[in-house]
């Protein structure tokens, strides 16, 4: 069962570098980052369910958190995608509460944010523009490339840029007030990630609820009982190439959403 469990995070992580070692300073910037998203992702009820947070550097990260939808999902819904954004930025804010500063570590993760809010904006009519896509993609080099172009003017396109920074503005803000909020549970969960590295779903779950957060825990979403292949299914091009939450490349406070 163990072996399998290692496949599956080799597989949702990438291997471990334990080769790679962090100085005391680096390992607890990364902890405190890796709290930040695992306590704004747990307490969001939207969010996917918390499955795994490591602080031993995985590929090309030096922190992951990993996230497993308790269903298979092939449409996102608005709430879903102001969770993930909300995820995402809880490394960053948990930096800036804790330590008055920011990382590098947070890269991808804003990335991977601004990419999200782009899609809700101009894709997926998820903002106060009303339901309009904004731009098209165009085919280059043989098929390989797409590229979007603006087919909109100056004006809209301000207008899309306030939009978006709208998003990640709130997504950030509402972060940091979670953080600080329960900083008490926040540094509980930096302090024991910094001693074992790694905590399992019910390792998190119980220092929160050690923590004064009993109450504050979603309830637990049962998994739909019809099978995943008979559900009706809605996919969109932009939605299959451009997962939201995954994030993966560098530095600490990467986010990587499994499979049911």
């Amino acid at each position: 069962m163990q072996d399998f469990e290692d496949a599956k995070d080799r597989v949702l992580m990438g291997p471990e570098r334990r080769s790679l070692v962090l100085s005391a300073k680096e390992k607890k910037t990364t902890a405190f980052h890796e709290a930040g998203h695992v306590l704004v992702g747990r307490l969001l009820p939207d969010a996917d369910p918390i499955h795994k947070v490591t602080i031993i550097p995985r590929g090309p990260s030096l922190g992951l958190t990993s996230m497993l939808p308790v269903e298979d999902r092939h449409n996102y819904s608005k709430s879903f995608c102001l969770a993930q954004l909300r995820v995402a930025m809880g490394g960053r804010a948990a930096e800036d509460l804790i330590f008055g500063e920011f990382t590098s570590g947070a890269s991808n993760d804003l990335k991977v944010s601004t990419d999200l809010a782009h899609a809700m904006v101009c894709q997926w009519g998820m903002s106060d523009l009303g339901p309009i896509s904004f731009g098209h993609n165009t085919e280059v080099f043989l098929g390989r490339d797409f590229v979007r172009e603006r087919d909109f003017s100056e004006e809209t396109a301000a207008a899309v840029d306030k939009a978006i920074h709208q998003f990640l503005d709130e997504a950030y803000n509402d972060a940091k007030e979670i953080c600080a909020k329960h900083e008490n549970i926040l540094r509980a969960l930096a302090e024991e990630l910094y001693e074992k590295e790694t905590l399992e779903a019910e390792e998190i779950d119980a220092i929160i609820r050690a923590h004064g957060g009993e109450e504050l825990l979603p309830k637990p979403r049962e998994r739909e009982k019809e099978p995943a292949a008979k559900r009706p299914v809605m996919v969109t091009p932009s939605q299959v190439s451009e997962q939201p939450g995954e994030i993966g490349e560098i530095g600490p406070g990467d986010i990587v959403p499994g499979t049911a």
